[in-house]
């Protein structure tokens, strides 16, 4: 799962970045408002955001996201104590706030807890299982490799297992925001379904992809 932080305090970004990415997650820190506001789109499982940041605030970051991105889990961080500020953020939609300093283990816990399913394994069948906390793919006890695409095309459907993939969603997160076509979202289904079950993922003609619904998290 990808996760932004917008951070203009190098070295605390680096120490998140850090803590996130020893949890199995995919992290990009932006220093400025600006620069993270032109990647909202790019398919991420939560938000990060301090609010005094250079250029656009992580407030007006927060509005933006609740108009175009309503259910994605937000985290305001900030050493603005004010009350006012605590209240704005709130009323504006953030998941949660923290002030800082805060310890870092607390921060991972919250990203945890919002964006976290409950189980470690996509199941395909009593061969194949796709561990999504640590991003292997297993055939019986061998490792499988999968691309980075691959991979992001899998954790899709951690939070929602057997939801409707549109071409959208999946150029918006597996190709995290690119521009691509139906011939590349294609090739990269058919190299994937190689490496699992055939029939582990179900095309829906003219919408999308889904998983087989005798898959199952566990």
């Amino acid at each position: 799962m990808k996760v932004l932080v917008l951070e203009d305090n190098e070295r605390l970004s680096n120490v998140i970045k850090q803590a996130l990415i020893e949890e199995g997650y995919i992290v990009d820190c932006f220093y400025d408002g600006d620069e993270a506001f032109e990647v909202l789109g790019n398919g991420y499982s939560c938000f990060i955001l301090d609010i005094n940041v250079p250029n656009l605030d992580g407030i007006s970051i927060l509005e933006y996201i609740r108009l175009n991105h309503s259910n994605t889990p937000v985290i305001i961080i900030s050493s603005n104590h004010d009350l006012e500020k605590v209240q704005k953020s709130y009323e504006t939609g953030c998941d949660d706030y923290l002030k800082k300093p805060f310890y870092i283990f607390e921060l991972v816990q919250k990203v945890k807890k919002f964006c976290n399913s409950e189980g470690q394994y996509i199941v395909f069948n009593d061969l194949f299982k796709y561990d999504f906390q640590n991003h292997i793919l297993y055939k019986d006890k061998e490792e499988i490799e999968l691309t980075k695409k691959e991979i992001l095309f899998l954790e899709l459907f951690v939070k929602n297992l057997h939801h409707l993939a549109s071409y959208e969603e999946i150029e918006e997160y597996v190709w995290e925001g690119e521009e691509t076509n139906l011939i590349n979202i294609r090739g990269m289904i058919k190299r994937l379904r190689k490496k699992i079950p055939e029939d582990g993922i179900v095309i829906v003609k003219g919408l999308g992809y889904s998983l087989n619904k005798n898959v199952k998290i566990i």
